[in-house]
């Protein structure tokens, strides 16, 4: 779950901030961003050329400070105490310090021998951090955080294959901060190259009328057809994830506006929530933008993060394809009808609105496909953005609301430090005592080296990690422990991270967590639990879909062409069939019943659409051709006999 999914559904976000700490938040976040600036676009102002290590310490000194004056020790503190001030002038010491010693000691190798003002430098900071993670992602992450990253202390006393070198606090604290493998390691760098300019261009294109226009043209495409309402929550809630990044933020936008719209259209209020939430999570996984997960593993894997975004677009697509389809079986089988006329924007009107946005996208994509500048593509489109929108009256800034959203950015890039900065501790402990290779070989053991089992194994850990911690720090985790473990046994690399990263998101519409489902019930004055089930099977693809991709690398766009249209064809078909089945209704064949030969139907759709698009045949011994084929066949037979069905129960009324 995000860091501040918690506090979102506690009504504690946003309560606002005294006026001081809310100028030196607005403050230090355009310094940052100013900062960010200078080193991404190498602009050496005032002959002045920053290592990178010193940038991470400059950035992170600027959050980690802010994080206690936005964050409080104790809920709803106004004004700010004098003790958190005094913690936010630590940070900024303690960073200060170790950037003005970034050059001494990478030459002098202090992550390994520090002299002792270091190290004592190094304890407070590490302390620091710790309350920073506490405050911004909740006990549950806290406690995780603190016991791997003390793991070195104790490793040599574990049994194995726990069992790791054993490092002193007094030395392990400065290999935490100092050293490139922890808490300054591929969490901090992606956040420093890539996440604050994805999460700038997110946050302008809000305020500027990109999540009014994204919604508006959603309504225009399909708000009139049958089940319009649920429809357009689809199409608006995945806009809007992908540009915040947060599932909870998302529901609680969009849905203040969609889960009203669809009770009023004859959705139950736990549909209506299902709906809501599952629109929701798979926003946070859908280019161009997705979360800051994203950027972590582009980081983790030393690829452009359009590669990323490219690798997802096929099993997003799945998702959101097996929702719609799901929705529009719902909506025939109990005749549900779209939105009035009068309550649906024109889709002319809709576009000659929003083109600006529609260019700034394309902007953003040609810089980032194009022209492979990941790093600077979002910091032109924000720029493009911010001119277009002096032009816009109706979201043109004032002073005020320019400052609005300058505190918004930093309070949402100060949270993702404050967790990042905790995580690198996690991949610090595992770098320290070496366990990560050991725990590698332990799990492919325990599996048998059998794939299916190691891919289990994995979802399950990914499920139960993801209910205690956010996306990025259960991905983080993953991909130190698990992913090697996936790639050792043949399986893609990129499809393996991008199967950790799904399974961490299933959380948010499973019981008896479901935190997305549970705050969009509270929306629609739903059960919880009945919405978080009816959100598992609206969101079933999401459980389905990475062991497809994971197995079949074609559905990454890692194959020749032909194959990749070939199985993106075959499961496109497959997401149809089994979303027929979950709903008992097949578009243009018609209501598969209640009664035996109903069920019969559903469990036979299942089967065809698993032997369609699980690339088994190599596990099975049998040619590659025989299953697809089977599945075809069967899924064929059973549309005919529905239809047949149908047509007969037509003519005997």
């Amino acid at each position: 779950m995000d860091a501040s999914d918690k506090r979102e559904l506690d009504g504690a976000t946003d309560a606002g901030l005294p006026r001081a700490a809310n100028a030196v938040v607005g403050i230090g976040t355009l310094a940052a961003v100013l900062l960010s600036i200078h080193q991404l676009f190498n602009l050496q102002l005032f002959g002045v050329v920053l290592l990178q290590g010193r940038y991470l310490y400059l950035l992170s000194g600027i959050f980690l400070s802010l994080s206690f004056l936005v964050f409080r020790m104790r809920r709803g503190d106004r004004p700010v105490p004098i003790y958190d001030w005094i913690l936010a002038i630590a940070a900024a010491v303690c960073a200060g310090y170790f950037a003005w010693t970034a050059e001494i000691s990478l030459d002098m190798g202090w992550e390994y021998a520090a002299p002792d003002t270091a190290r004592w430098f190094a304890i407070v900071f590490y302390l620091l951090i710790l309350e920073a993670t506490r405050r911004a992602g909740g006990w549950p992450l806290f406690s995780i955080v603190l016991a791997f990253s003390l793991y070195p202390t104790f490793a040599d006393k574990m049994p194995d294959p726990l069992s790791g070198f054993q490092s002193p606090f007094w030395d392990l604290a400065p290999y935490h901060i100092i050293s490139s493998e922890s808490s300054f390691g591929i969490p901090m760098r992606a956040f420093g190259n890539l996440v604050i300019g994805f999460i700038l261009f997110g946050a302008v294109l809000q305020r500027t009328g990109g999540g009014a226009f994204f919604n508006d043209l959603a309504l225009a495409l399909v708000g009139r057809y049958r089940g319009g309402a649920a429809k357009v929550a689809v199409f608006a809630s995945g806009f809007m994830g992908s540009m915040s990044g947060s599932v909870i933020s998302n529901v609680l936008t969009t849905g203040a506006v969609s889960i009203p719209a669809m009770k009023r259209t004859g959705f139950s209020p736990g549909y209506a929530a299902a709906t809501e939430a599952c629109a929701s999570t798979g926003g946070v996984l859908m280019p161009p933008i997705m979360g800051a997960t994203a950027f972590v593993m582009a980081s983790f894997l030393g690829v452009p993060y359009v590669e990323i975004a490219l690798a997802a677009a096929i099993p997003s697509f799945l998702y959101y394809f097996g929702l719609f389809a799901q929705l529009d079986s719902y909506a025939a089988r109990r005749g549900l009808t779209g939105l009035a006329k009068q309550d649906v924007p024109k889709l002319v009107g809709a576009m000659k609105e929003g083109w600006p946005y529609i260019a700034v996208f394309a902007v953003l994509i040609y810089l980032m496909v194009g022209l492979r500048q990941d790093t600077l593509a979002p910091f032109y489109a924000t720029a493009l953005l911010l001119v277009i929108n002096q032009f816009l009256r109706r979201f043109r800034f004032t002073m005020k609301s320019a400052a609005h959203l300058v505190v918004g950015v930093g309070k949402s890039l100060t949270e993702l430090t404050a967790v990042l900065l905790g995580v690198g501790l996690i991949v610090g402990a595992f770098s320290a005592t070496g366990l990560a290779g050991t725990l590698v070989n332990e799990l492919i053991f325990i599996a048998g080296s059998n794939t299916f089992v190691l891919l289990l194994m994995g979802a399950l850990t990914a499920f139960v990690f993801g209910m205690g911690m956010t996306v990025t720090a259960c991905y983080i985790f993953l991909a130190v422990v698990l992913a090697p473990a996936l790639e050792q046994a043949g399986l893609d690399q990129l499809a393996v991270h991008l199967f950790i990263l799904y399974w961490g998101m299933v959380s948010y519409i499973t019981p008896p967590v479901a935190l997305g489902a549970f705050a969009a019930a509270t929306m629609a004055g739903a059960s919880p639990m009945r919405a978080g089930f009816e959100a598992m099977r609206l969101g079933g693809v999401i459980y389905i879909a990475p062991f497809l991709f994971v197995l079949n690398p074609a559905l990454v766009g890692h194959a020749p062409a032909g194959e990749i249209i070939l199985w993106f064809t075959l499961t496109v078909a497959a997401v149809w069939l089994m979303s027929s089945a979950l709903q008992g209704y097949i578009i243009f064949a018609g209501d598969l019943g209640s009664d035996g030969l109903g069920i019969l139907c559903r469990f036979a759709l299942i089967i065809a659409a698993v032997l369609m698009a699980a690339p088994i045949g190599a596990y099975t011994g049998l040619p590659s051709p025989v299953l697809p084929v089977t599945g075809v066949i069967l899924g064929a037979a059973i549309l005919f006999v529905a239809r047949r069905r149908n047509t007969d129960l037509k003519l005997a009324v």
